[in-house]
């Protein structure tokens, strides 16, 4: 018996089979089965089926890409977008608002705070101090348990250290009479802000933008309290070193029988005026320090200009402007004043951006500008378009349409309490506000809205 080897292939495949044979008539004869040639159509069909497959998700992938290059534009937009307005905040995180706090720093906030209330127990022995005692022994407690064991959010620690420094300075700094020398201030927080009883546009035209302007906001001032002031930024809508003053509401209104004086030999000077940031009080004028972290007061007398540098800002006094619609440049410093004297609103890194509060006092007889009390709120500056005091509370703006601000967040320096649930509306003519200051005297609000200058009554 023989034995056929053949090698058969087979779409791709090798196949050998092994046929047994017979010599017959001097041939070899063997039966081969023919079936392995046959074509695979089965196969085919499936792998065709396949192709076709694939061929269509080819043409569907070829298709979402084509869309994906259309819209990468777009996307390139929103990314850059969305970078922008990140950038600010970068300082978070690199500040470590986000990692760990140091026990060790919070201790020492505690010791300096506790040292604050034993000292202010000699002079304001009441309810109120020995509460704050009470919770201070309260919150060392809490801090000693850290070192043993993580069972405490810090962060919650760390705000209630906020809201028990800012009792300790609340309580060193109100007069105890201030209710009574101000009944209106009995009723609270303010209830609502009228339409503008003042509308005229700025006597230096609307392409100057920005700027302050109000009434003489010193009560016992006979002889200044019917003047009106307006303080232009004259050099880029940034600063400016003329306050332009009229001795009646009907020479300001008549734009005429003005009295201009300069606070600096040039708009970049370190007396010149930074931001829309000035208000007239007695007889000077308190504003922001051109290219400084300070504040400055213009003696209209002595034409002397006095200084004093805000805690914790440094070089950084050009970081956080009022910015809730669109950055006012150099807003960073707000001078405002109420029933209880003056006050700054400005933010620092070390707030991480909320807005800080300081009493601002001046001196009299020293001659000498003082900051005497500090408060943090939990309001990020940049979220407000901008800010001004009333009764010893801040009050922030934000903004809603062209048409119209609203007031909508409220810190108490008494209490230290916070709302920011208020609604109240003020219409205006322009979408940018660069100032809004709040006068005692009257109880009006002035709005300095894209070169028009819009006043408002205060309803508590």
């Amino acid at each position: 018996m023989l034995f056929l080897l053949l090698l058969l292939a087979s779409t791709g495949n090798c196949q050998v089979q092994y046929v047994p044979g017979q010599m017959k008539n001097d041939s070899c004869a063997c039966e081969v089965n023919t079936n392995v040639w046959l074509f695979p159509a089965n196969k085919y069909e499936a792998s065709l089926q396949q192709v076709e497959s694939c061929d269509d998700s080819l043409k569907k992938l070829q298709e979402q890409v084509h869309q994906s290059k259309q819209r990468l534009p777009e996307i390139h937009e929103v990314v850059e977008n969305i970078t922008g307005r990140l950038e600010p905040f970068q300082y978070l995180h690199y500040k470590g608002l986000y990692s760990a706090l140091s026990l060790r720093q919070l201790g020492e906030e505690l010791d300096k705070l506790e040292a604050d209330i034993n000292s202010m127990s000699f002079q304001v022995n009441n309810d109120e101090s020995t509460k704050l005692s009470k919770e201070v022994q309260k919150l060392r407690r809490d801090v000693d348990m850290m070192h043993m064991a993580d069972s405490i959010n810090i962060k919650a620690v760390k705000e209630k250290l906020r809201y028990l420094k800012n009792s300790v300075e609340s309580c060193l700094s109100i007069p105890k009479d201030f209710k009574g020398q101000q009944r209106y201030c009995l009723k609270g927080l303010m209830m609502n802000i009228s339409a503008p009883v003042i509308t005229k546009v700025s006597p230096y035209g609307k392409n100057i933008i920005s700027g302050s302007w109000g009434q003489q906001a010193f009560a016992d001032s006979e002889g200044l309290k019917n003047i009106f002031w307006i303080q232009p930024l004259l050099h880029s809508h940034i600063s400016g070193n003329i306050i332009r003053t009229y001795q009646s509401y009907e020479d300001f209104m008549a734009a005429a029988n003005h009295k201009d004086f300069t606070v600096a030999p040039s708009n970049i000077h370190p007396n010149t005026v930074e931001g829309p940031s000035a208000v007239l009080y007695g007889e000077a004028v308190y504003y922001h320090c051109y290219d400084s972290p300070s504040i400055c007061r213009y003696d209209f007398n002595s034409k002397a200009v006095t200084r004093v540098e805000l805690p914790g800002i440094g070089k950084n006094h050009r970081k956080f402007p009022y910015c809730y619609f669109d950055c006012r440049a150099n807003s960073d410093v707000d001078v405002e004043v109420d029933e209880t004297g003056l006050w700054v609103i400005y933010a620092t890194f070390g707030s991480h951006g909320n807005i800080m509060v300081s009493k601002l006092s001046w001196d009299n007889e020293a001659k000498i500008l003082n900051i005497t009390r500090t408060w943090e709120t939990r309001l990020f500056k940049k979220a407000a378009s901008n800010a001004f005091m009333s009764c010893g509370v801040l009050y922030a703006t934000r903004f809603l349409d062209d048409y119209h601000e609203e007031v909508f967040y409220a810190f108490d320096t008494e209490t230290g309490k916070e709302d920011n649930t208020l609604t109240l509306r003020m219409e205006k003519i322009g979408k940018g506000v660069a100032s809004l200051s709040y006068n005692p005297t009257n109880r009006q609000l002035y709005m300095f809205n894209d070169g028009y200058l819009l006043a408002y009554q205060a309803h508590f």
